[in-house]
């Protein structure tokens, strides 16, 4: 049995649903009826990046970091693959940065997607506190 299963269908063009559980995403190679593939991917590991900074903060003793908000950019090569990956963080504490350096290298430890991209694919992370 499988950790995890999920059911993609597209009947026609580059749409597809794909059905996760419970929940229906609409991903599109088009950005017309969904984000495409590699927005998916981009917000998928900004997603798993941002509750592994929150674990992170926590293994270092800051359990309250307030409100965060990661604003990823990606870098496509001419084949249209993902080339780079950067994320700008603000964070609602007020932390020094070797402060926030040691909770990022927290979180890159923890963050399956970072875990399952190529090392190149790594995001490259700025954190700003104090940011809310």
């Amino acid at each position: 049995m499988s950790d995890i299963e999920t059911s993609t269908v597209s009947e026609e063009g580059y749409a597809s649903t794909s059905q996760v559980g419970e929940f229906e995403l609409s991903i599109d190679a088009l950005d017309e009826a969904g984000p495409n593939p590699n927005a998916v991917l981009v917000a998928d590991y900004a997603a798993c990046f941002l509750p592994a900074f929150r674990v992170g903060g926590q293994k270092e003793g800051v359990d309250d970091l307030g409100k965060i908000q990661i604003d990823a950019e990606a870098d496509l090569d001419d084949g249209d693959d993902l080339s780079a990956i950067r994320f700008t963080m603000h964070v609602e504490a007020d932390l020094s940065d070797e402060e926030f350096a040691a909770i990022v290298e927290r979180a890159e430890g923890i963050c399956h997607v970072h875990a399952a991209l190529k090392p190149e694919l790594h995001a490259s992370i700025d954190v700003h506190g104090n940011a809310f």
